[in-house]
């Protein structure tokens, strides 16, 4: 599962690698969780053509046949291995695919069993420092009283052989080279894109524990990020 992350590159940085033509402000944020506005990337046409659009949406998809929010589950992340076949997610991985925009995400390691288990929060990134694409999905909900917000989902895939000696689960990290084809809902079907959802190459990320100060949503900053020690993973 991925249940925290952060966006704390310059939003030109992340303007630049999604190609997005908006030129919005918004501040490093280093924890990053669950019903928070999060920044999308989402698809739309230009001169005939799909182009990356930016958008803000609430990090908890809402499918549209959901009556009452407060009766549902909070969904902040899909397994890609489903999301052909539920139908939740149906629609929106053919019509409406996004990107979530990360500079790392956290997973918290589980050790011991019973009233005896501890967690241990780990950072990860990408190994060579640049920012990473998650695939996601987005929907738009209108409430009974006509109002409407976007909400979005992170989709997640199998750890590969070295971020599994934290977790068995990982957000689908896509490559830049791939971010035209997820977000492109008209000439790629949702079996294309679906392909795309992998575990990151072994050597992709590294990671290292942190102090559990990330545990709590309302902590924010850079001391987030310190690790524990030197060593590095990955």
């Amino acid at each position: 599962m991925c249940g925290r992350y952060a966006l704390t590159s310059a939003p030109e940085a992340i303007r630049k690698l999604f190609g997005y033509p908006e030129t919005p402000n918004f501040p490093p944020r280093y924890n990053i969780a669950p019903t928070q506005p999060i920044a999308i990337v989402a698809s739309a046409r230009q001169d005939g053509r799909p182009a990356p659009r930016f958008m803000l949406a609430r990090w908890g998809f809402l499918p549209g046949f959901v009556k009452d929010p407060r009766d549902f589950p909070l969904i902040f992340n899909a397994r890609s291995e489903t999301v052909l076949e539920k139908g939740s997610f149906r629609a929106a991985m053919k019509r409406r695919r996004c990107l979530v925009p990360a500079d790392a995400y956290y997973e918290w390691l589980k050790l011991g069993a019973g009233r005896k288990i501890v967690r241990k929060p780990y950072l990860f990134r990408r190994a060579d420092g640049a920012p990473m694409g998650m695939a996601g999905l987005w929907e738009t909900y209108a409430g009974a009283d006509g109002s409407e917000i976007d909400t979005a989902c992170i989709l997640t895939t199998a750890a590969n052989a070295a971020t599994i000696a934290v977790h068995e689960r990982m957000p689908a990290v896509l490559e830049p080279k791939d971010f035209a084809a997820w977000l492109d809902c008209d000439d790629v079907s949702a079996e294309r894109a679906a392909a795309l959802l992998r575990p990151a190459a072994d050597s992709a990320l590294e990671f290292f524990e942190i102090a559990p100060a990330i545990n709590k949503a309302t902590e924010d900053g850079p001391h987030l990020q310190e690790p524990l020690s030197r060593t590095l993973f990955g």
